[in-house]
């Protein structure tokens, strides 16, 4: 229950003022147009082939429009993201009110999960609300939903790993500016690491490989829910969780 209390402040916080819905206006827009014009280039080229039916077999919903819809929801994530956690500890310390959650009955573990939850439920409805396009796809053509599902398991489990990062980051600072940045900052780094791995052999390409954030999503967006990829959003969020509150004990220590 007081779990569930942190949780209904935060929404409260978010929708009382223009951040909630100004992401979602910014998501939705933004996917909406990657999604209206890469459905568009697939009618189009769907009625090129048609003249070539052999040619044609070899087109895939999932793969032309699926596929890359869930890689462009990601790369959005990654700038959304920070916005809904700037504020989550920077803004209790700039008002002052994070003396309040330090003497409130509430552990530092049940505030970092409320406000947890308050952020992931903005980001499965920011991801909720993009489920229309699949079904518009599956009124005019033919849709493998194996994929789709499996996808948005995916993408809400890296949104997870994201907002923990975003939780922790914004206990460093009072200005929600300032832990947007380093929250970003953060999250690119961990999806550029992989990159490395094609320049280091052996056991420290496969860390940096496996370490990377974005890596362990394109499975999910190919239609493959791996055990191993599952472990490691996992792993990320309990980690994000658990430096949220090192660091808020640390905080109380300073004062």
């Amino acid at each position: 229950m007081r779990v569930f209390s942190i949780f209904k402040r935060e929404i409260k916080a978010y929708f009382v003022s223009p951040i909630a819905y100004v992401i979602l206006a910014i998501f939705l827009i933004i996917i909406g147009f990657f999604f209206y014009n890469m459905f568009m280039y697939f009618n189009l080229r769907s009625m090129q082939m048609a003249q070539y039916p052999y040619m044609a077999r070899g087109m895939s919903l999932n793969e032309m429009v699926v596929r890359p819809l869930f890689q462009n929801m990601s790369v959005i994530a990654l700038l959304v993201i920070p916005m809904l956690t700037m504020r989550l500890y920077a803004e209790e310390k700039k008002s002052g009110t994070i003396e309040l959650l330090f003497t409130a009955p509430l552990s530092d573990v049940e505030t970092a999960i409320g406000k947890f939850l308050a952020a992931f439920f903005m980001f499965f409805l920011m991801s909720g609300l993009t489920v229309l396009y699949p079904f518009i796809m599956s009124r005019v053509s033919t849709i493998e939903w194996g994929p789709v599902w499996s996808g948005y398991i995916g993408f809400l489990l890296m949104g997870g790993a994201f907002i923990s990062i975003g939780l922790a980051i914004s206990t460093l600072t009072g200005n929600q500016i300032v832990a947007a940045l380093l929250t970003f900052g953060m999250l690119l780094f961990f999806w550029m690491i992989g990159w490395s791995s094609e320049f280091v052999s052996g056991a420290g390409g496969n860390v940096l490989s496996y370490l990377s954030l974005i890596e362990h999503f394109d499975d999910f967006a190919k239609g493959v829910c791996d055990t191993r990829d599952i472990v490691y959003y996992l792993s990320v969020i309990f980690l994000g969780l658990f430096t949220t509150v090192q660091m808020l004990e640390s905080s109380k220590w300073r004062a």
